[in-house]
Order: structure tokens, then sequence, then C-alpha cells
């Protein structure tokens, strides 16, 4: 068997399609001739006039199209030599859980159809390494395929009747994978570090959570427009795309953590006061854990005194001193002193400014705290985003580089 072509692998259909020389040689006892006296070695003999062995493919999953030849060469010692092209698509159980860096090993037995080892023996007449030799010399098309190695056995199908000989020809392939590596994983690549670099937007922006939205709606066209390039299967389910759902689920987590952490900022300043717990584990511990140590309290109170000025009072206590004094007792009561009625309602008027500033000084730190921990949770997020992406990332390239290193 030599392998001339590799014309086609159908994932959906489990079929390899190949074309292939078959070769097969016999011999028929008492069927001779002399050379001296006939004048020739080797005649060309029509095959109905001749008996075929009934080698066949058992994976044959098609009628065999190839150009038919009519003749076989019979030598003047019985020897007949059949050389003839054949199409064959042959079912193979293909394995895709590592594409576009798979390897595919498909199966062709030759074997007679219904002649048992004891009246058809089937051997290998060369070499597997000269059988590789020769197709590597002699293939003419590989398509996204590259015939990586072949392997043969000498196995006998041992049935209730009896057994059968056979030989098993592996047909190992390797995928090229330049052009899912160019068209599907460095595009995603780029996607996924655009991204990545997203969070270095403030996180109070709204323009982060809309740029974060278009590049999902981006890599969401760009696998529809990519998916006639993804084998189809049911049987498993490629790495690439796990890839592709990893990297879809980890944009759509980075869009929500931006919607909190802006529901946060913005919001801030409707919430209470951050409850204790969180203000020791946010904003103490994990502030730390993500290299943003919290910032220095600044006191905001402002003292306001709203005791009349102590030249006053003693202006006042002097008169009445005076008047006890001089024992003038008067008969109706002194008008207030207009200055003193203007300083009650300015210590009024002073009390509700510092009652307004108190809770609006109350409601800033509170609203810079919350402020504080939505920016701690956006960086410890930001790690755990990375740290995902890297481990992720790595597993699936270790997997990948397994496979290539077969």
């Amino acid at each position: 068997m030599t392998v001339v072509g590799i014309l086609g692998v159908d994932e959906k259909a489990q079929a390899l399609t190949t074309f292939l020389w078959q070769v097969l040689e016999w011999e028929i006892e008492g069927l001779s001739w002399d050379e001296k006296e006939c004048g020739t070695k080797r005649v060309s003999v029509p095959r109905e006039n001749i008996w075929i062995p009934d080698v066949h493919i058992a994976e044959f999953m098609d009628e065999d199209t190839s150009p038919q030849t009519p003749y076989v060469y019979l030598y003047n010692t019985g020897h007949v030599y059949d050389d003839k092209p054949i199409r064959v698509v042959s079912s193979c159980q293909l394995v895709i859980y590592t594409f576009p860096f798979d390897i595919q090993n498909c199966t062709l037995t030759f074997g007679s159809y219904l002649h048992f080892a004891g009246e058809i023996k089937v051997i290998q007449s060369i070499t597997v390494a000269e059988v590789l030799e020769e197709s590597r010399q002699v293939i003419q098309t590989e398509g996204e395929w590259e015939l990586f190695d072949i392997e043969a056995a000498q196995t006998t199908l041992e049935i209730d009747d009896g057994s059968y000989s056979e030989v098993k020809y592996y047909i190992i392939l390797r995928r090229r994978p330049t052009l899912y590596v160019v068209n599907l994983l460095i595009p995603s690549c780029f996607l996924i570090t655009v991204d990545l670099f997203s969070f270095m937007l403030p996180p109070d922006s709204v323009d982060r959570s809309s740029f974060k939205m278009t590049l999902i709606l981006g890599y969401t066209v760009f696998l529809i427009i990519m998916n006639d390039l993804l084998p189809v299967t049911g049987e498993t389910t490629p790495l690439i795309n796990v890839f592709f759902c990893i990297s879809l689920a980890l944009m759509v987590a980075s869009l929500l953590e931006t919607v909190l952490i802006t529901n946060i900022q913005y919001s801030s300043r409707q919430y209470s006061a951050v409850p204790h717990w969180i203000s020791v584990v946010v904003l103490r511990y994990l502030a730390v854990v993500v290299c943003l140590p919290p910032k220095k309290k600044k006191s905001n109170r402002i003292t306001v005194s709203l005791h009349p000025p102590a030249t006053v009072n003693t202006i006042i206590i002097s008169t009445r001193d005076l008047q006890s004094d001089s024992g003038d007792t008067p008969a109706v009561k002194p008008p207030l002193d207009p200055t003193l009625d203007e300083l009650r309602r300015l210590s009024r008027d002073l009390t509700a400014i510092r009652l307004q500033m108190e809770k609006h000084f109350q409601g800033s730190k509170s609203s810079n705290e919350w402020q504080m921990v939505g920016t701690v949770i956006d960086r410890l997020l930001f790690g755990v985003y990375i740290v995902f992406i890297s481990a992720s990332f790595i597993t699936i390239i270790c997997i990948w580089s397994n496979v290539m290193g077969v």
C-alpha cells in the first residue's frame, strides 16, 4: 500500500478520504509456461479471465470511484501482479479534543471477505519504513493534514466458524495548525488582552462598562464568523471551544464586576456608614493584599463657639450691678438689649449651620469609605482575573504542547 493523497477528514461523519495505490501479488499453482518457447516472460491478462482474491478494506464506507484498471500482469511462473488506484472513504474514530493540534490515527484493514486464513493468508510484501518512505515521495495532496507516520500489524480475526488473515495499516495524520492559530487563537488572545487592560480605566467611569460591552459584542461576532472553522462532533468537545467559552465567560464576569464597582462609586452617598466588619476586612486587610494601603483620615470637624462674647456679658452684668448698688428699683422692666437679641438669633443660625455641616461631613466620610471599598474590590478582582486567565491559558497550552510533542 502507498498513500498518494489525503483528500479530506470529515469530523462530523467520522470519515477519512484517501487515495491509495494497492498492490496485490499472489501465486496460481499449475499456471506456467516456458519463456523460451513462448517468447515472453510476462503478459497482461483481463481481470475477468483470471482468479483474483477478494481482498477488501474493512473500513470502506462509500463506493470506490477511482479509475478502473482492466488488466493484471501474469508471469510465466504463475505469479500475478495487480497494481490499481483506490479512492478510500473509510470510517475513522477521530479525536478532536486537542484541535487544532490534534493527531489522528486511522486504520485500514486489508483482508479476504470470504476465504479463511487456511485458504488465503495476507502478509506484507515490504516493511513499514519502506511504505512510509515511498508514500512521502509520491504523495501529491495533503491539504491541512500531513502524513506523520505509518504503522502496520499482521493480525487474525477470530470468529466461530474460523479465522481470517488480515494486515492492518495505521495511518497517522497530523493537522497543520497555522490557519487556526492565525484566524482563531491570536485574535481571541488580542481581545482578552484588551479586556485585561480595560481595568486601567477609572472604575467610576461609565465609559469603562461601555467599552467592555463593545468588546463582548465584538467577540461574539468574531465567534459567529469563525464558527465554520471549528470542527463539529457530538462525542467530545474540542479544547479550543473550552478556550473560547472561558474567554467569553471572563469578559462577562469582567463586565459584571465593572457594574458592581460603578454602582458602589455612584451610589455611595445614598448608603449608610460602612459596617465595621467590612471596614476591617476590606480596608485593613484586603487593601494590604492588593498593595493599596488605606489613606490617613483627615479631620473635617469645625468647632463653632455659640457663647456670646465675654465683653457683652461683662457690660450687661456691670449695668445690673450699678443699678443694684444705687438702690434704684425700676418700676418697669427695661427693654431687651437689641444686641443680645441679635446674638440669640445668630446662635440659632449657627447651630443649624453646625448641624448641617456635621451631616454633610458625615455623609462625605461615608461616601469616601464606600469609594475606597469599591477601589479595593476592583483591584482584588483584577488580580483574580489575571490569575485565572494565566492558569487557564497555561493549562491549555501545556495540553497542546504535550500533544504536539508526541
